[in-house]
């Protein structure tokens, strides 16, 4: 793999330059994402983009409070397609009747608002969307961080749930126009060689240098037409990954042939970059020189080949081991030596599910590998989770379904579970390999807090089969012998949709009921930002990286994703288990406050910090300030787009992140719409002036948001101190509709107040 990471331009597709008689900034619009983006543009500066998308997409665990946040702010009618999927919460086996209250809810909104509702078991989000959705040239957002259909053709992208509220009250998405990066194919895949490898060779490469972070990949090469569309689908759904904004490749006949057995040959175009386009930058893959990975514990770009790793597993499992004792305080250990034997390393589980690894081409090559094999009667499972019904039906049909089970594997309906620790997890010290999207810590299910911990590598569906059919001995599928693949032909079966889909699109129904369970909730109310601000720091976090699971859990807080008051109880449980307790202390102060008492007898430490202060600040009093808390972290929010991450926090008080920098858009887009400051610290970590039980005071904030300070002074009052120590904090850029929302404390508010 080689980068080039000081720009360059791309001649006819084909060939890769350092210079060009075209100007850069002309050749910059020869990009597929220029061209896109631009076409879904409603302002007239090419840099300062303001979007509008063509289609929206949500699952069971995030359109309630999508809905319930855009009634709020004044919702009447969905004005463009919104699909309403049930691919999370589908089991229905947490907290009694809430989660199928929620479907029941999705279902009803759908007839109230004009949506398309797709009921539980019938498709995973991003296969739905890639079956009925997709089209070339067009442009979705969804609320959940895999959105990526540019192997078709559309430019997708993943936000937290606020994004798609200003979608659908017509307001637009602003962003700055992004860095597009050329993914350069070539060549052609080894045997045994899947798109997950693909996929966690680039992560593996890109990841930890930020190389890609909020850029749009744009694939094209002559190693493009090399590949399928199931295997272009799998990797484009893994460029998340990366750190990415957005996604694009080139299409050609495989495209055009997909959409036409989907029935829906009008979805496709070609689609090219011009004759010469200049990129950001260039990863250029030769297809041919890659072999079967592991994504080891506790990220995707953890990752080697298969063969390196069983050459290396002493020095690789001592490491990785490392890495948990660091991030779990010690409290477990993965006990992955105990999984050797000899030159063997041993596996307890397989899984190939979901956006990722559900798809036709995966399990019927999966099927092949596993045709006449068992997996034996000791602790190894396997299980197989097609993406849809429609690919469901057709492993039924030619026979597929049965070749897998024979193995004793298990056949289960399309649900996203086992990507984010709801289905499947394995005994403690379990060791699983999966064919989903993310490894992150506790994504397989197990809670450190009460003692149990079992881990997930992610390899492709391949290798998984050839696992499988070796009795759990981890084994690469480039070392099997005799085996071919059929590849049988795909024929899309739409009846099942025409009759269990309801398409309420341009049928809104305002006499319909909505079906409110008593689970599901109103957002409380929440303040605007006040003149001066007093905030407590009530969790730190040093890990290099902290993701949205570590700030909000999956699993078990799933189905509490419609009640923001029972949510935020979970806020940070598995990383910092005594946050929820010190953000209510701190929430007490701006209570009493917000009900004419006395702050600080409300939080008897803030009495000295408001005492030190006024020494400095004599106009300060209970007239003109706020009190909050705050989180540090290095450099929080990779992973998942949950807008739960951030309003949990706000919830529960939060008024303020103070970070190095944040790990995606995404989060930082979270707290923005909730109204929090995304604060950025220069100081270095080692140095800081701050930490656990200190306030930080923040004078004349609200001035500075509404008049785009880039420098803002703030003082450190040290717990038990009444000096005042000045620090630098910055809000980085922030467009006018985001300074709005952050003076009126979050989007809700922003939107009650301009109608």
């Amino acid at each position: 793999m080689k980068i080039i990471k000081d720009g360059a331009y791309l001649y006819n597709q084909t060939e890769i330059k350092e210079d060009s008689q075209v100007s850069k900034d002309e050749a910059k619009k020869g990009t597929l994402a220029w061209s896109i983006l631009h076409a879904h543009s409603e302002s007239p500066d090419d840099e300062k983009l303001k979007i509008r998308f063509d289609k929206l997409t949500s699952h069971d665990i995030t359109y309630v409070g999508i809905i319930q946040t855009a009634r709020a702010s004044g919702l009447t009618e969905f004005p463009v397609p919104y699909v309403l999927t049930n691919c999370h919460n589908s089991l229905c086996a947490v907290g009694g009747t809430i989660n199928e209250d929620d479907h029941m809810f999705g279902l009803s909104a759908a007839k109230k608002y004009g949506g398309i509702y797709v009921p539980p078991h019938q498709a995973v989000i991003h296969q739905y969307a890639r079956e009925m959705l997709a089209e070339c040239g067009a442009m979705i957002l969804g609320s959940d961080s895999h959105t990526r259909y540019g192997a078709l053709g559309t430019m997708a992208m993943g936000e937290g749930g606020p994004e798609l509220v200003k979608q659908l009250l017509k307001r637009t998405y602003d962003i700055d126009m992004p860095r597009v990066v050329l993914v350069y194919l070539k060549g052609e895949l080894p045997f045994g060689v899947g798109p997950q490898d693909i996929a966690i060779a680039l992560i593996g490469e890109v990841f930890s240098s930020g190389f890609v972070k909020n850029a749009v990949l744009e694939f094209a090469g002559p190693g493009v037409k090399n590949l399928t569309m199931d295997e272009r689908i799998g990797v484009d759904v893994m460029t998340t990954e990366t750190t990415c904004l957005s996604s694009i490749w080139i299409t050609d006949e495989k495209t055009e042939e997909y959409f036409a057995i989907h029935k829906r040959p009008e979805a496709y175009k070609q689609l090219s970059p011009k004759d010469e386009a200049y990129y950001d930058g260039v990863i250029e893959i030769d297809l041919s020189e890659l072999r079967p990975m592991i994504a080891m514990p506790f990220h995707p770009s953890n990752a080697f080949t298969i063969a390196d790793f069983k050459a290396n597993m002493k020095d690789i499992i001592d490491e990785t081991e490392k890495r948990a004792q660091e991030a779990f305080s010690g409290r477990v250990t993965l006990g992955l030596s105990e999984k050797v034997r000899g030159k063997d390393f041993l596996v307890d589980q397989g899984i190939i599910a979901g956006c990722a690894g559900g798809s036709f081409e995966n399990l019927t090559d999966a099927a092949d590998i596993l045709r006449g094999k068992y997996i034996g009667n000791g602790g190894f499972t396997l299980s197989v989770y097609p993406a849809s019904v429609p690919v469901y039906m057709e492993l039924v049909k030619n026979g597929c379904a049965a070749d897998i089970l024979q193995t004793g594997a298990i056949l289960k309906t399309a649900f996203c579970g086992p990507c984010f620790g709801a289905g499947d997890t394995p005994s403690d010290k379990g060791f699983s390999i999966r064919h989903s999207t993310r490894n992150f810590p506790n994504r397989e299910g197990s809670k450190v807090q009460e003692g149990q911990i079992s881990s997930v590598a992610l390899m492709d569906a391949r290798s998984i089969a050839a696992t499988a059919a070796n009795g759990g001995i981890l084994t690469g599928a480039d070392e099997l012998d005799g085996i071919s693949f059929s590849r049988p032909k795909y024929f899309f079966d739409s009846a099942i949709y025409e009759n269990r889909v309801f398409d309420g699109y341009k049928k809104a129904d305002q006499n319909e009921e909505l079906i409110l369970g008593p689970n599901i909730k109103d957002w409380p109310v929440m303040s605007p930002l006040p003149e001066n601000l007093f905030l407590r720091v009530v969790s730190e976090i040093h890990d290099p990286v902290t993701t949205t699971d570590e700030l909000i859990p999956s699993g078990e807080t799933s189905s509490y994703r419609s009640n923001p008051i029972r949510l935020s109880e979970f806020a940070l449980s598995r990383k910092d288990p005594g946050y929820v307790a010190r953000a209510k202390e701190v929430k007490k102060a701006q209570d009493a406050l917000l009900n004419g008492d006395c702050a600080g007898e409300a939080l008897p430490p803030l009495r000295e910090a408001v005492h030190a202060v006024k020494k400095v600040f004599p106009d300060v009093d209970h007239d003109n300030f706020g009190v909050g808390s705050v989180v540090f972290a290095i450099k929080p929010g990779d992973g998942s787009a949950r807008e739960q991450a951030a309003s949990c926090q706000k919830v529960l008080g939060g008024w303020a992140n103070i970070a190095k920098e944040y790990a995606t858009k995404r989060y930082r887009s979270n707290l923005i719409n909730w109204g929090m400051l995304p604060f950025i610290t220069g100081e270095e970590e080692d140095k800081l002036s701050f930490g656990l039980g200190d306030f930080i005071f923040v004078p004349g904030i609200r001035k500075a948001v509404s008049e785009k300070k880039e420098a803002i002074k703030a003082f450190v009052i040290k717990e038990g101190s009444s000096e005042l120590q000045e620090i630098k904090l910055s809000l980085g850029s922030l467009t006018d509709d985001e300074i709005e929302i952050i003076l009126d404390g979050c989007l809700i508010n922003y939107y009650r107040r301009e109608a």
